[in-house]
C-alpha cells in the first residue's frame, strides 16, 4: 500500500533548480539588452563619424573654392557665401534685360581660370542660377512673360558666356528661381537690388555620368 502511495506522488523540483532557471532567463535578457545597447552605440558612432567626414569634406571644398577665387574675391567683384559665388544682377544686366553689360562680361572672364582649375580637381559641375526681385516685369516688355522667364534667360546668358570663354558645356547648366529664395527684403530698393543676382554654385556631378573631373 505504501509503495502505491509513494509511486503516485511526483517529487517537487529542488529550489536551486528553479532559481537556476530564473537566473538563466535574467542573464539571457541582460545579454540581449546589452547587445542592443552596443548595436545602437555602434550605429550612432558610425553616423557621427560619417557626419564629421561630410563636414570636413564640405569645409575642404569651400576652402579650395575660396583659394581658387582669391583674386576676384579680393577685388570685391564677387561674393562667396556657403559655396555659392554671387554676382550682382545690376553689374551683369540692365534692369529687365538679359543682355550682358561690358562690366559683367569682364567679371565672368575673370572667373574662367579659377573655376576651370577648380573643376579639374573635383568631380563637380557648375549650376548657374538666376534670381529676381518680386517686382513684376515692366509693362510693355514683350521679351519676358514674368520673373521666372527673366531669371531663366539671365541664367542661360551667363551659362553661354562661361561656355564661350572655355568652360566645358558638360560642366555647366542653368537654373531659374524667379523671385523665390530672396537674400534680402523686397520692401526697399536696396534689398531688391541684392535679390537681383546670379549665383554660380559647384555641385556634385550626377552619379550616372561617367565623366571624370575636368573632362572636356
Amino acid at each position: 500500500m505504501s509503495e502505491d502511495i509513494d509511486g503516485g506522488v511526483e517529487p517537487s523540483a529542488p529550489a536551486w533548480a528553479v532559481f537556476g532557471d530564473l537566473m538563466s532567463v535574467l542573464l539571457g535578457a541582460f545579454v540581449l539588452i546589452l547587445v542592443s545597447v552596443v548595436a545602437v552605440q555602434l550605429q550612432l558612432s558610425t553616423q557621427l563619424e560619417e557626419e564629421v567626414k561630410q563636414r570636413q569634406v564640405e569645409t575642404q571644398r569651400r576652402e579650395t573654392l575660396e583659394q581658387a577665387l582669391a583674386g576676384p574675391l579680393a577685388a570685391g567683384r564677387v561674393t562667396l557665401v556657403n559655396g555659392r559665388i554671387g554676382i550682382s544682377g545690376s553689374v551683369l544686366f540692365a534692369l529687365n534685360s538679359d543682355q550682358l553689360q561690358p562690366e559683367g562680361r569682364e567679371i565672368l572672364k575673370s572667373l574662367i581660370e579659377p573655376l576651370s582649375a577648380y573643376l579639374k580637381t573635383r568631380n563637380e559641375i557648375l549650376m548657374v542660377s538666376g534670381f529676381t526681385d518680386d517686382q513684376l516685369v515692366r509693362e510693355g516688355n514683350r521679351r519676358f512673360a514674368d520673373n521666372w522667364d527673366l531669371s531663366a534667360q539671365r541664367a542661360l546668358t551667363v551659362t553661354r558666356a562661361l561656355i564661350d570663354e572655355g568652360v566645358a558645356s558638360s560642366s555647366v547648366f542653368a537654373a531659374a528661381f524667379g523671385s523665390e529664395q530672396p537674400v534680402a527684403s523686397n520692401t526697399d530698393e536696396e534689398g531688391r537690388a541684392k535679390n537681383r543676382r546670379v549665383e554660380i554654385t559647384p555641385i556634385p556631378r550626377p552619379s550616372n555620368e561617367a565623366g571624370k573631373p575636368g573632362e572636356q
